[in-house]
């Protein structure tokens, strides 16, 4: 069990990388959804480490910090949106009984999530012009580019419970003595 200070320390550090990781979106702006995807990972390791009460002080923090110093409004929108909060919602819709359920409810939060996103950049960044291009390919353009999003989703969702079951066989093993040394 880590120590109070200890808890401390690594939420302090997992928000500082995780701001970092958010204000590199102005420096990369192609990776207005890595980044922020790096981002919302670590919040994994303090679910992990301390608490899910403490991930989302975690998220609450990175999502705060980066209204205030994150250049890319896109990269802000999508973490606080989805990608900032969904690795610690994973973590309860894996623990119901049903898998089928717990997919309906994953990829429901993330079309809700999707819709607002898209609905924000619409308005925050006028991207009227993006709509008027699906216009040109119908229904079907919109839906194609739906349907491709939610199997990047499942891909991203299948990746991130990869990641976990990294960090728990190879990475924690490995840095979990150094943070449990008494001094």
């Amino acid at each position: 069990m880590l120590k109070n200070s200890a808890k401390m320390a690594l939420g302090g550090m997992m928000t500082a990388l995780g701001v970092l990781f958010m204000f590199l979106t102005g420096l990369f702006p192609l990776a207005d959804y890595a980044l922020p995807a790096l981002a919302g990972i670590l919040t994994v390791v303090v679910v992990i480490e301390i608490s899910d009460k403490t991930a989302w002080c975690v998220y609450a923090a990175i999502s705060i910090l980066s209204l205030l110093v994150v250049p890319r409004l896109e990269a802000k929108l999508v973490f606080i949106a989805f990608l900032g909060y969904y690795p610690i919602v994973k973590a309860y819709l894996e623990r119901m009984k049903s898998r089928t359920a717990s997919w309906l409810c994953k990829f429901a939060l993330f079309n809700a999530a999707a819709a607002v996103i898209f609905a924000g950049m619409s308005f925050l960044l006028g991207l009227d012009a993006l709509l008027a291009e699906f216009d040109g390919y119908g229904a079907w353009g919109l839906a194609a580019f739906w349907a491709f999003a939610n199997l990047v989703f499942w891909i991203y969702d299948i990746a991130l419970t990869r990641v976990v079951s990294m960090y728990l066989s190879v990475i924690r093993p490995k840095v979990r003595p150094f943070m449990s040394k008494r001094r």
